[in-house]
């Protein structure tokens, strides 16, 4: 009992059931705040380079499984363009011969214009081009242009392999661009997370560093190892995109497992470690 000075008045110990009830969304709203700021401060986040040369090592199964299934198809290369450079040039000397020639310079122009702007997109959208999101939006765009390449191979106009082998028409210029356009996506990472070495799209400086290194058979040589690593990993992509680019499933198939491996590019970029602050 309490008393207001005039007589007793009767205690009433329980809780407010009011009180409860607006105490509940407080609490919700303070969680969901706390959890949208997390975050969102990791992925504003630098990624850690700490073995972070595993991811870009795994890309270069997806180059041999593109570059592959797209000489198997179209007769021309999607990512290693120093084979591009020399089919144009002969396309130039002998123009009447191929139409290789014109496929690989729509390739090697695509990569170029890609290389500006995901060069771009790393450098002028954030302070730092490690940052995660701007690795897995990188990523996720490589992703999205397969994914639309193989979109056009699936569902577009159909043709027999000896038809794309020569055809020039949109159906074949257009993946050929998109592809082509993506491929120097995972060079610019490899700058980015400054693994220069690992650009997924070139294998003959990686050759000639890994047997002209002095320390070629010591026990512990990490960038003997990454350049083992490389040549190896593209070695098995390429024989996977040209055994699939002959399967039932053919070069569209090859095209979305690659895609599907960006994907996994992508959640990996989400769940690695942050640098440390």
């Amino acid at each position: 009992m309490a008393s207001n000075g005039y007589g007793s008045l009767p205690n009433n110990s329980r809780p407010s059931a009011n009180s409860d009830e607006e105490r509940q969304p407080l609490l919700a709203s303070n969680t969901q705040t706390s959890k949208a700021t997390s975050w969102r401060k990791s992925m504003t986040a630098d990624v850690r380079r700490d073995w972070a040369d595993l991811v870009l090592l795994a890309c270069y199964i997806i180059t041999g499984l593109l570059d592959s299934a797209s000489i198997s198809t179209w007769g021309s290369f999607v990512s290693m363009q120093t084979g591009n450079t020399v089919y144009f040039g002969l396309g130039i000397a002998a123009p009447h011969e191929s139409t290789r020639w014109i496929k690989s310079g729509t390739s090697l122009g695509c990569f170029c214009i890609g290389s500006v702007f995901f060069s771009s997109f790393h450098r002028m959208l954030s302070p730092s081009p490690k940052r995660r999101w701007v690795l897995c939006a990188s990523f996720a765009l490589q992703m999205a242009f397969i994914a639309s390449a193989a979109a056009i191979l699936t569902f577009g106009p159909q043709s027999s392999s000896e038809e794309k082998k020569e055809s020039i028409g949109w159906p074949v210029l257009v993946p050929i661009a998109l592809v082509a356009f993506q491929s120097c996506g995972q060079a610019v990472a490899s700058r980015a997370l400054k693994y220069n070495a690992l650009t997924s799209v070139v294998l003959t400086s990686i050759y000639c560093d890994l047997f002209s290194d002095a320390e070629l058979l010591a026990p512990r040589n990490p960038e003997r190892n990454r350049r083992v690593g490389a040549p190896t990993l593209l070695l098995i992509g390429a024989v996977l995109g040209g055994v699939l680019a002959r399967s039932t499933v053919g070069a569209a198939g090859v095209l979305w497992v690659a895609a599907a491996m960006k994907l996994l590019v992508v959640i990996s970029w989400l769940l690695w470690p942050s640098e440390r602050e």
